[in-house]
């Protein structure tokens, strides 16, 4: 059913008119005012706990917000997705991430296909291969147990278990290390080769159709090392793939008993949970990665059968939406004060920009308001000293999801307090700021001079009143990070939902590639230069010379 344009709702245009009133709130003046406005902006579930108290909002705003997620029809088609019904239109498909961590023995038929039992028969598949790794059972040709696994692939089969196998370094194997190979760009293969040993590695190549060109490459660049000082038949002792194409993983070596497929209803950023996951179960074992879907589920079951009062991914989704359409936020950067979820940001920046970065609706119509932020951030207490200058006195109003743990996984004395300080005290600066009279106050206690005051005054005040939320788990665990995840793709699906937008599919990714694919052939001599614009037969030209200097 095709949605009104959003500008045109009844919830939207009351959101409009709120906005113009809420516009010169001041975040100190609603704390003040409203002693209550902690407990009454927190919510938990699934072990994660979400503060957005310190959002430029009150019980208004949020009531309003919630009208609109009920008259876009969020609930319905929540529903609609853990239903199997195909909500992905533009493919034609259903979108069953959240059937990936469904426990065993909980039916749900699509197509006639009980979904549930499929996705526990490749679990069992992946334990008991990962079993085998990890016991050192499974050897390589020269009868050593692997001590390195090399995971080839890209996007959401590059960047899910890259960011899942960083946060869980405290659950991993000790003799297993990991390596993450993704970037078509040769140094990136050849920095993780110079560290591993043919006989003691397990390539794993990640590829649905066994086809996309960059994971490809890699992997033959991968298969010829090998075979540099092994033979033909021990590729199946150091190669497995995950991948549904069994012609093209035999034809490459791959014996298909150590082929792990997945289903074309599971996006890639959304993959996770899938067989794409084998790097995370082989890092920290099967029974880690199940508490890591365990996880998932959690929050699955908290967003399908919560009110959305309390609903954690909705609000988080509405205070964002609110942000981005009211304050003209746009740009979200994630600062966790954790540094084993170094690659979160970056995984959040596929996760919501490859969903939500679209300009028509569902129906094909232009969106009539901006949708996804710029999704962008780093590690505290790194990001402090990097780029929060210009979150506290910049021009641009730049919200901020901060994320911690309260209790760490070292016994590292005095680190952990420094940091929740850092974490705590960021949020309350850029709620509060730094008022003019409480910096010539502070200058005046020093004893500077009055005309040295006034000069600095300027430079010392910080406005305040930027938006952000925390969220808090008690450690950074596999059910944690699971709860995390599925956390952020359902506040995506939400805001996916207000917008009337196709937030599974990406179309935008395949235009590059098709170039791509046409200027390699030109750069390697197999056909003529096609007619490009000037700059970029300039630029291949100069590529092309570069080659036989």
């Amino acid at each position: 059913m095709r949605q009104p344009p959003l500008t045109s709702t009844a919830s939207f245009r009351a959101l409009a008119s709120h906005a113009a009133e809420a516009k010169d709130w001041q975040l100190r003046q609603l704390f003040a005012a409203d002693a209550e406005r902690f407990p009454a902006m927190t919510t938990d579930a699934a072990g994660l706990f979400l503060d957005y108290s310190k959002n430029r909002a009150d019980a208004r705003t949020i009531a309003l917000l919630l009208d609109l997620a009920r008259e876009r029809g969020v609930e319905a088609q929540r529903d609609a997705m853990f239903a199997g019904e195909k909500i992905n239109l533009t493919e034609g498909r259903s979108v069953l991430h959240t059937a990936l961590r469904m426990p065993r023995g909980k039916q749900l038929l699509v197509d006639g296909q009980d979904v549930g039992a499929e996705v526990h028969a490749v679990l069992e598949r992946i334990k008991a291969f990962t079993d085998r790794v990890r016991a050192g059972a499974w050897l390589g040709h020269s009868g050593k147990p692997i001590t390195d696994i090399v995971n080839i692939g890209i996007g959401g089969s590059d960047l899910g278990p890259k960011m899942a196998c960083l946060a869980l370094r405290s659950y991993a194997h000790p003799r297993l290390k990991m390596h993450f190979v993704s970037n078509v760009d040769g140094h990136d293969m050849d920095a993780a080769l110079e560290q591993v040993h043919p006989e003691t590695t397990l390539f794993i190549v990640a590829s649905k159709t066994f086809t996309t060109a960059e994971t490809m490459l890699n992997a033959h660049t991968a298969r010829r090392w090998f075979l540099a000082s092994a033979k033909e038949e021990h590729l199946a002792r150091h190669f497995v793939a995950v991948s549904t194409n069994t012609a093209a993983v035999q034809a490459f070596g791959i014996d298909p008993e150590n082929m792990f497929p997945f289903w074309d209803w599971v996006g890639g950023r959304y993959s996770l949970w899938s067989a794409i996951g084998l790097p995370v179960a082989l890092s920290v074992g099967f029974g880690y990665f199940s508490t890591l879907l365990e996880g998932a589920y959690a929050m699955d079951e908290h967003f399908r059968t919560a009110p959305l009062e309390q609903n954690m991914p909705v609000l988080l989704a509405l205070t964002g939406f609110w942000n981005r359409q009211f304050l003209g936020a746009a740009s979200l950067t994630i600062a966790p004060y954790h540094q084993d979820l170094n690659r979160f940001p970056a995984y959040l920046q596929q996760l919501e920009m490859e969903s939500n970065g679209k300009r028509v609706t569902r129906g094909g119509q232009p969106v009539d308001t901006p949708t996804c932020p710029v999704v962008w951030g780093e590690c505290g207490t790194n990001a402090q000293h990097a780029y929060f200058q210009l979150l506290h006195q910049g021009t641009d109003i730049i919200p901020i999801d901060f994320i911690a743990a309260l209790r760490p996984t070292h016994d590292l004395d005095g680190h952990h307090d420094a940091l929740l300080a850092n974490c705590f005290a960021q949020s309350e600066a850029f709620m509060k700021g730094k008022s003019a009279d409480e910096v010539r106050a502070e200058l005046a206690a020093q004893q500077l001079p009055p005309a040295q005051i006034d000069a600095l005054v300027p430079h010392k005040t910080f406005p305040g009143n930027r938006p952000s939320n925390t969220i808090l788990m008690d450690q950074l665990t596999p059910a944690t990070l699971g709860a995390l995840v599925a956390l952020y793709e359902h506040k995506t699906f939400v805001q996916g939902v207000l917008w009337d937008i196709a937030s599974f599919d990406q179309w935008g990714v395949e235009l590059g590639k098709v170039l791509a694919k046409k200027i390699e052939s030109e750069l390697t001599g197999e056909i003529d230069p096609a007619r490009h614009d000037s700059s970029t037969n300039g630029l291949i030209l100069m590529a092309k010379a570069a080659k036989v200097q």
